[in-house]
C-alpha cells in the first residue's frame, strides 16, 4: 500500500519481459532459418558455377588431346574441330574458344605472314616483343569468328602479368587454369572484369615433351555467372563474385546481381575452384529492420495482455488504499486535536516570549509611562505585522523582501527619501523572519527619528546575499541623513538587536554608527521550518500517492 502503484507496474513489467524475451526467441529462430536458407542457396549456386567450368575446362581437354597430335593446325581445321564441337548449352558464358601458339623471336615473321594469310590482315603481334621473354603465345585463332573476337588476335597473352602467371601455372600443373581477374581485348575500351581458361597443348620433343601452344576459352565475368544462375536461381538473393587472389591481396569484384544497400545485408559466403583458381562466391540478402509478422503479432498480444492486467491490478489496489484511507481518517480525526493544540501551544510560547522580552527591555528604558505605551506599542506592531506574514504562508517559510517590504512600507512612498531593497529570493523559517522584523523595525524607527528617513534627501538601502547554501547576509546601510553622534546612551534598540535578534539568530549582529550613517550587518541561517504535524502527514500521503 505504500506504492500503491507498484504492483501494477511490477506486474505490466513481467509481461512486457516475457513478450520480449518471446519476440527474441521468435527472430532467432527466424533468423537461423533464413540464414539455412541462405546457405543452401549459396552452395547450390557455387556448384552450378563449378559445373559450368568444368564443362569448359572438358571441350579444352578434348581439344588439347586433338591438337597434340597435329604437327601444324591450320585455321580451316581448327575452325572444323570447334564446330564440330557443337557446344550446347552447358558452354554458355564464353567468348569462344581460341589457340595460342608459342612463338619464339625466330619465327615472328612466319607467323605474322602465315596469319596474314590465313586469318587477316592484321597479322602483327602485339605488343611488339621486347626480348625479355623467351617466346611470344599471340592470339592465333577465336572461334566464333566475330568482330568482337578479332580484337584479340595477334595479341601477345604471355606479356601480360596475369595471363602469363595463369599459363605457367597451366604447364606446370598439365590442368585448365583460370586467369585472376583481367579486361579482356574484346571489351576494347571497355571495363567489363573476365577472365580467360588455359589448357596447355604439348608436342615431343627432346628429353621429353616440350609447350606448343595453349587452347583456352574467355569468358566475362558477368555473362558466366549469368550462365550459371540458369541452372540454379538465385531467387530474392543477390550474388557476387569475387577474384580472392587478386593482385594486391584484396578481392576484386567480378560480377554481381545485388543492387541493395551493402551496409545493410545478410551474408553467406563460398570458396568455389574455377578451373584450379579459387575464388569467392558472395550470396546475399537484404537485412529486414523490422519484426517478422509473428513476432508483430506477439508484441501486440503481449502488451495487451500486459495492459490488461496492469490496469485490473491498479483498480484493485486503488479500491484498498481508498478503504485504507477511510480508515486512517478516523484515526487522524481522533488525533488532529492534539496535534493542533500542541502547535497552538508552541507557537503562542514563542511569542510570548518574545512579547516579555520587549516588556522587560522597553520597561527598562523608559522614562516615563507615554514613552513605555508608544515604545511598547510600536514593538508590538512590528511583531503583529511578520505574524501576519507568517500566518499568510501557514506558518511556512516567508522571503526575506516580504518581511522588509511590511516594515518599510510607511517610508517606501515618500518622495522626500529613497528606500532601496535588492537581493534574491530566499526564503526564512517562521522564528527567524520574526527576528529579522523586529530588527528593521528597530532600524527603520531610528532611522525615521534620528538617521537617513529622517530628512529630504537621505536614503535607505537594504541588501542581502547568499553567502552559503545555509547562511544569508543582510546589510542596512543609511546614507544622505544628518550626521550620527558618536557620543550617545545606548538605547532599547541597540540592545534588542545586539541581544535577542543575535540570540536568536545565533550569529553576532555587526552595528555601527558611522558618521556617514548607521550600518547593521545580519547573518541569518536559511533552514527548513518544522512543518505542522498534520500538514507533514498530508504531504507524505501526496508522495506516497504520486
Amino acid at each position: 500500500m505504500r506504492y500503491p502503484r507498484g504492483m501494477p507496474l511490477g506486474i505490466f513489467l513481467l509481461i512486457a519481459a516475457i513478450t520480449i524475451l518471446s519476440i527474441f526467441a521468435i527472430e532467432r529462430g527466424e533468423h537461423e532459418r533464413q540464414q539455412a536458407q541462405l546457405n543452401a542457396r549459396a552452395t547450390a549456386i557455387a556448384s552450378a558455377l563449378e559445373r559450368r567450368a568444368n564443362a569448359s575446362s572438358a571441350y579444352l581437354r578434348a581439344g588439347a588431346a586433338l591438337l597434340s597430335t597435329m604437327d601444324e593446325v591450320p585455321a580451316d581445321d581448327f575452325r572444323r574441330f570447334v564446330s564440330e564441337l557443337r557446344l550446347d548449352a552447358d558452354y554458355r558464358g564464353a567468348e569462344g574458344i581460341g589457340w595460342a601458339m608459342v612463338v619464339r623471336p625466330s619465327q615472328i615473321e612466319e607467323f605474322e605472314s602465315r596469319m596474314a594469310e590465313e586469318v587477316t590482315s592484321k597479322a602483327e603481334i602485339h605488343p611488339r616483343f621486347s626480348g625479355d621473354q623467351p617466346f611470344a603465345i599471340p592470339v592465333t585463332y577465336l572461334q566464333p569468328d566475330t568482330e568482337r573476337n578479332r580484337r584479340a588476335l595477334g595479341y601477345d597473352m604471355y606479356s601480360e602479368p596475369i595471363r602469363r602467371a595463369a599459363m605457367t601455372e597451366a604447364e606446370r600443373t598439365s590442368r585448365p587454369t583460370a586467369t585472376d581477374a583481367i579486361v579482356l581485348q574484346q571489351e576494347g575500351e571497355g571495363i567489363s572484369p573476365g577472365f580467360l581458361i588455359y589448357m596447355p597443348v604439348f608436342e615431343p620433343g627432346a628429353g621429353g615433351r616440350t609447350l606448343k601452344g595453349f587452347i583456352y576459352s574467355p569468358f566475362n565475368a558477368g555473362d558466366f555467372l549469368q550462365s550459371a544462375l540458369e541452372l540454379e536461381d538465385a531467387g530474392s538473393y543477390g550474388v557476387r563474385l569475387y577474384d580472392s587472389e587478386a593482385a594486391g591481396g584484396e578481392d576484386t569484384l567480378l560480377a554481381s546481381t545485388f543492387d541493395g544497400d551493402l551496409d545493410n545485408r545478410n551474408d553467406v559466403t563460398k570458396t568455389v575452384t574455377i578451373a584450379n583458381n579459387p575464388w569467392r562466391l558472395a550470396v546475399s540478402t537484404v537485412r529486414d529492420r523490422g519484426l517478422s509478422g509473428l513476432s508483430m503479432a506477439t508484441l501486440i498480444f503481449g502488451l495487451l495482455v500486459a495492459s490488461l492486467l496492469m490496469l485490473l491490478v491498479r483498480m484493485l489496489t486503488q479500491q484498498a488504499q481508498e478503504d485504507e484511507s477511510a480508515l486512517a481518517w478516523f484515526e487522524e480525526q481522533a488525533s488532529i486535536r492534539n496535534s493542533l493544540t500542541r502547535e497552538l501551544n508552541h507557537r503562542v510560547k514563542n511569542t510570548l516570549a518574545n512579547v516579555l522580552s520587549i516588556i522587560a527591555l522597553t520597561r527598562r528604558r523608559a522614562t516615563d509611562v507615554d514613552e513605555f505605551a508608544t515604545g511598547l506599542d510600536g514593538r508590538i506592531r512590528a511583531l503583529s505585522a511578520t505574524h501576519d506574514l507568517l500566518t499568510q504562508s501557514d506558518w511556512g517559510s516567508t522571503p526575506i523582501k516580504a518581511v522588509i517590504d511590511a516594515e518599510l512600507l510607511p517610508y517606501a512612498d515618500d518622495s522626500e527619501h529613497a528606500v532601496e531593497m535588492v537581493g534574491p529570493q530566499v526564503e526564512l523559517a517562521p522564528n527567524d523572519a520574526l527576528s529579522l522584523g523586529l530588527a528593521v523595525h528597530e532600524l527603520a524607527t531610528n532611522a525615521a527619528k534620528y538617521g537617513a528617513l529622517s530628512q529630504p534627501g537621505g536614503k535607505v538601502s537594504v541588501h542581502w546575499r547568499l553567502v552559503s547554501e545555509s547562511l544569508v547576509r543582510v546589510e542596512w546601510l543609511e546614507r544622505g541623513g544628518p550626521p550620527v553622534k558618536q557620543e550617545r546612551s545606548r538605547g532599547f534598540g541597540t540592545d534588542l538587536i545586539e541581544r535577542i535578534v543575535a540570540h536568536e539568530l545565533r550569529h553576532p549582529v555587526e552595528l555601527d554608527f558611522d558618521p556617514e550613517g548607521v550600518r547593521c550587518v545580519l547573518l541569518i541561517p536559511v533552514r527548513r521550518p518544522s512543518e505542522f504535524m498534520i500538514r507533514a502527514q498530508r504531504a507524505e500521503e501526496a508522495r506516497t500517492d504520486a
